[in-house]
């Protein structure tokens, strides 16, 4: 559930461990019907957002914009019983313990992105996979204008749109990209950073 009790750590070092704990434990799972396991999902979508040059922040939201569904107890089959588990508005709370607005709101909002690009770009909701299509469905389908609007007015919206993308982007089986490792280092980065400047 979004009110589920986590561990807190208390520097960058443990936030970026638990992450990998929690990646290497669950990230096999399969990823919503795709064709790729979570861990792959979240490596491309970090790796795709690294290619287009982005901040460290937007890399990381990249990597965890899914995070959420780690953090809920609706099982493997919530999507089959009609369930929307929210992942998005979990996530964010989970790593706005952490993280600067830069990451928090691309996770919050990426859902909401989906929406508002498939009521703007007709081309977009073409190109959606089956299993996101599905999600659409369970997440309140296309913005309506009013919706849009607003999604249109978050200060946010650009780099979300943009981490929508990459998300989008990232279900190609086998694409070779870097490792964990690699994108936990930027984890930790942008952690340090955000604690020196929020101190």
């Amino acid at each position: 559930m979004i009110g589920q009790t986590m561990p807190t750590p208390d520097s960058p070092a443990a936030v970026t461990a638990l992450i990998r704990d929690i990646l290497e434990r669950r990230g096999g799972e399969s990823y919503l019907g795709e064709a790729v396991s979570m861990t792959e999902h979240m490596l491309q979508s970090a790796w795709i957002a690294e290619q287009a040059g982005e901040t460290p922040g937007v890399v990381v939201a990249a990597l965890l914009h899914d995070i959420g569904h780690y953090t809920g107890e609706f099982g493997d089959d919530y999507i089959d019983r009609g369930v929307d588990n929210l992942h998005e508005e979990a996530g964010a709370r989970i790593l706005e313990r952490w993280f600067p607005p830069e990451v928090i709101e691309a996770v919050r909002w990426h859902v909401a992105a989906k929406r508002y690009l498939c009521a703007v770009e007709p081309s977009y909701l073409e190109a959606l996979s089956d299993a996101s299509r599905r999600t659409l469905e369970l997440q309140g389908g296309p913005m309506d204008e009013k919706e849009a609007r607003q999604f249109a007015a978050n200060p946010w919206r650009d780099t979300i749109v943009r981490v929508r993308r990459y998300d989008d982007g990232a279900k190609v089986p086998g694409r070779q990209t870097p490792g964990l490792d690699h994108y936990l280092e930027l984890v930790e980065q942008v952690l340090e950073d955000w604690n020196v400047e929020a101190a």
